[in-house]
């Protein structure tokens, strides 16, 4: 069976951390302001063409046919998972979503303003 993992929480959960553990392909949009040489230069105005990135690979390593996909963005709304959910469904994809929480007090490596991760908590919608 192929598997999507969506892994979501706030900035400094320890998303990235996790979805590592995983060993699948791994990919976030934070990922695209990431330069060659592992320099983080993220530019805000930016951000919808990051996501789109990420879910364009997406699509791309599932037209492959990849065993294990694992997606950790913040994923704060539920909406903001459709997209993935649409190809998992067209490409027989099994969707298992994560919620890793910051239990460990853990710092975001991108320099995520504190006021900027309250509004990311306040606005974090769990469908159960």
């Amino acid at each position: 069976m192929k598997n999507i993992y969506l892994i979501r929480g706030v900035s400094g959960a320890g998303k990235t951390t996790f979805a590592k553990t995983l060993e699948g392909l791994h990919i976030e949009a934070d990922m695209y302001f990431t330069d060659d040489n592992g320099v983080y230069n993220y530019e805000p105005s930016k951000i919808k063409d990051a996501h789109k990135w990420c879910n364009d690979l997406v699509e791309e390593w599932m037209r492959e046919e990849q065993d294990k996909i694992v997606v950790s963005n913040t994923f704060t709304q539920e909406w903001e998972m459709e997209n993935y959910y649409k190809l998992a469904e067209q490409y027989g994809y099994r969707v298992t979503s994560v919620i890793v929480e910051n239990r460990h007090n853990g710092k975001n490596e991108h320099g995520v303003p504190e006021d900027k991760v309250e509004v990311m908590k306040s606005r974090f919608k769990i469908k159960l």
